[in-house]
């Protein structure tokens, strides 16, 4: 299993003009994030997992040359103003549909942003096209399972999702943009290898866990490797990364992970 970290930032990942209270150190190439996605890679099925606005140039920075399934975390411009650029995956899976699935509301916006890709084939080479379906509980893909939980994200509900390879048992646990992790979504990544958090920044935000919000949820579900993803300018990478403990970091960029 390999998880890829095509994007780690928010709308705030990186200040446009100078921020006096960012204490970011803009020389360190970590620190320069686009909106948070990941792909994954398992059992040789590629499943990409949201679409920033950034996604055409991650997916050139990272050799991104095959997408199998598409899961839309929630309808969020950051995760899904994207997902034009996934007509490129279409042509490769030779003019039919993507698969992609998410929740209602993340549906709902998908049809809203992307009416004229709303069909079982693309219009014509070179155009996307999405086969909507509502994420179940437990998807089942040919090379493992994602099962799913609704996660509080202020007035949305966002999906998070636990990758387990059927070859291997290797297990991901990916949650991001949350305010918690609840008793269910807790017990259903028991055992993941490697498990990913939303921490946000160092202050309290209303939709989002600070970093110490995150760390300790991090040190409860116990994972041996624990990541932190969709940081704020106000994220120093060395600086904030030195202070958690050995088993917890936070992803940047370009970040690979295999085990």
């Amino acid at each position: 299993m390999e998880v890829i970290f095509l994007g780690t930032g928010t709308s705030q990942g990186v200040p446009m003009i100078a921020q006096p209270d960012s204490g970011c150190d803009m020389e360190n190439p970590k620190n320069w994030r686009t909106r948070t996605s990941i792909h994954v890679e398992m059992g040789g099925h590629h499943i990409q997992v949201d679409a920033a606005p950034e996604f055409r140039m991650q997916c050139i920075r990272n050799g991104i040359e095959q997408i199998d399934t598409f899961i839309l975390t929630h309808g969020h411009a950051d995760h899904v103003l994207g997902m034009d650029d996934l007509r490129r995956f279409c042509d490769l899976k030779g003019g039919v549909a993507l698969p992609v699935y998410s929740s209602e509301e993340g549906i709902e916006r998908i049809k809203a942003i992307y009416p004229y890709a709303m069909m079982e084939k693309p219009v014509a080479k070179g155009y996307p096209a999405f086969k909507t379906e509502l994420m179940p509980e437990c998807l089942e893909l040919p090379g493992g399972t994602v099962e799913s939980v609704y996660l509080p994200h202020g007035s949305v509900q966002v999906l998070g999702l636990v990758f387990t390879e059927v070859e291997t048992g290797k297990k991901l646990t990916y949650y991001t943009d949350c305010k918690e992790v609840g008793e269910e979504a807790r017990l259903i990544a028991e055992g993941s290898d490697v498990v990913v958090l939303d921490g946000l920044r160092p202050k309290v935000h209303p939709s989002h866990m600070t970093i110490d919000e995150a760390k300790d949820t991090a040190l409860e579900m116990g994972a041996p490797l624990s990541f932190l993803t969709h940081m704020t300018y106000m994220v120093d990478h060395e600086a904030t990364d030195n202070d958690l403990p050995e088993n917890i970091h936070l992803a940047y960029d370009g970040l690979r992970v295999s085990w």
